[in-house]
């Protein structure tokens, strides 16, 4: 699925969801720098990340995958 990822002074890191018209933040990832990991945001889902250079800026569409349910 294509997100949109960015950084408001809000919410901090969050990601947006077009076809689902969902916003959520960014609770906790599996790398500091996001990429080629997984992250959760706030409503559970578990989503993989592609890999990315570490200094790629914000805000960035890409595709990312939506694992199961996690605990």
């Amino acid at each position: 699925m294509k997100i949109m990822i960015r950084r408001s002074p809000e919410m901090g890191l969050s990601i947006y969801v077009p076809k689902k018209d969902l916003e959520e933040p960014i609770v906790e990832t599996e790398h500091e720098t996001l990429w080629g990991g997984w992250i959760k945001i706030a409503n559970g889902w578990v989503l993989e990340l592609p890999e990315m250079a570490e200094g790629t800026t914000l805000p960035i569409t890409v595709n990312a995958r939506k694992r199961g349910e996690e605990e």
